[in-house]
């Protein structure tokens, strides 16, 4: 089980820490000391326990969304093969290439 910090005006979770026990008012205390010694209000965040697996999606999925469309774009085109694909499209007079680079600019966008 994980205790976790969310903010409720994104869905961020600001802090998680697995294997902790729901039924123990101290962890509750603390995540609440969290949010208060910082100057947030409690109204604005989700203080709960969650299966590991869960929080452990929920911070991937962030992590992801964090990640600068240069970075998705470089992700995707590193699993290309793009050399061999120009040479394709040439002997072949195709654009199997350029069309695959402009899908990955229109799903990234600057």
């Amino acid at each position: 089980m994980s205790a976790y910090i969310k903010r409720n005006s994104d869905g961020r979770i600001l802090s998680s820490s697995s294997g902790q026990d729901q039924n123990n008012p101290i962890h509750t205390e603390a995540m609440n000391n969290f949010v208060t010694s910082r100057g947030w209000s409690l109204d604005d965040y989700e203080i709960g326990f969650a299966d590991d697996n869960v929080v452990d999606g929920w911070i991937k999925a962030q992590q992801e969304a964090d990640k600068t469309y240069a970075e998705k774009r470089k992700a995707e085109y590193d699993q290309l093969n793009q050399f061999e694909m120009m040479f394709d499209d040439k002997r072949d007079g195709t654009t199997t290439w350029i069309d695959k680079i402009n899908e990955i600019k229109s799903r990234y966008p600057k």
